[in-house]
């Protein structure tokens, strides 16, 4: 009897680890369909692709020649020029590392334009409208 109940008890267990590894496996997907949004839209210009991924309450800092700043998402988005370009040629995005914890995640990306490489950090929350970046 008590083989019985352990056997029992590790195929449940083994059912539910493989859930939560199939669940994980789809959150990043839908994390990286999220950033993927964000590459082609500061690629290409096009800020309905970049303004998809990111939230409305989406805030970006970044330090540049020695100072500090922070746009709200409709500033960022209106410094692209309202033309959609092609792909840059030699242009490569990545994602370097990705860490998520429920519905939360952070995500070290890479955009390389053979010149120059950007290294952002996005935070990223999961709505019930899906992934969001809320903070580069």
């Amino acid at each position: 009897m008590r083989l019985t109940i352990l056997t029992v008890f590790t195929v449940l267990f083994s059912f539910n680890s493989v859930n939560a590894q199939q669940a994980q496996v789809s959150e990043i997907q839908h994390i990286q369909t999220t950033i993927q949004f964000y590459f082609e839209g500061w690629a290409t210009s096009d800020t309905t692709k970049i303004g998809k991924a990111m939230h409305s309450s989406c805030q970006l800092k970044f330090f540049r020649d020695g100072q500090f700043t922070n746009l709200s998402r409709a500033e960022y988005l209106g410094r692209f020029k309202p033309e959609i370009k092609p792909w840059p040629a030699g242009l490569t995005t990545r994602i370097v590392s990705l860490d998520i914890t429920e519905n939360i995640a952070s995500a070290k990306t890479e955009i390389d334009t053979g010149k120059d490489v950007f290294t952002d950090y996005f935070n990223l929350i999961k709505t019930n409208e899906g992934w969001f970046i809320v903070d580069k």
